[in-house]
């Protein structure tokens, strides 16, 4: 498997042309696939969301279009374009659609 998608080397790039949405789906695009991290890139249609859950690295969220409401530890907060969240590894968190949106996560494993 390619570690990063070649047509997006070299060249400026408009995150929220990069993933299209789907009535009724979350779509993903993996931007770059390397042993220390990805980057992932998501369109969620109204009402879709991923289920609490816990991921053994820490990851950040950054809405590129729309709002989410995230919820880390039980604690639920509204994020919006232009703003990001980080989610600490091995704390339960989970999304919801406020309303079509996306984001870029960014995953560290190192």
């Amino acid at each position: 498997m390619a570690n990063h998608d070649d047509s997006l080397i070299g060249r400026a790039l408009t995150l929220g042309d990069l993933v299209q949405y789907q009535p009724g789906a979350v779509v993903s695009r993996t931007l770059i696939d390397k042993k220390i991290g990805t980057l992932t890139l998501f369109a969620f249609d109204d009402g879709q969301g991923l289920s609490e859950h816990t991921a053994p690295f820490d990851a950040c969220v950054q809405i590129v279009d729309g709002a989410a409401d995230i919820t880390i530890a039980g604690e639920v907060q509204r994020v919006s374009a232009g703003q990001m969240i980080i989610m600490p590894a091995n704390i339960p968190h989970a999304l919801r659609a406020a309303g079509k949106f996306k984001m870029l996560l960014v995953m560290i494993r190192a």
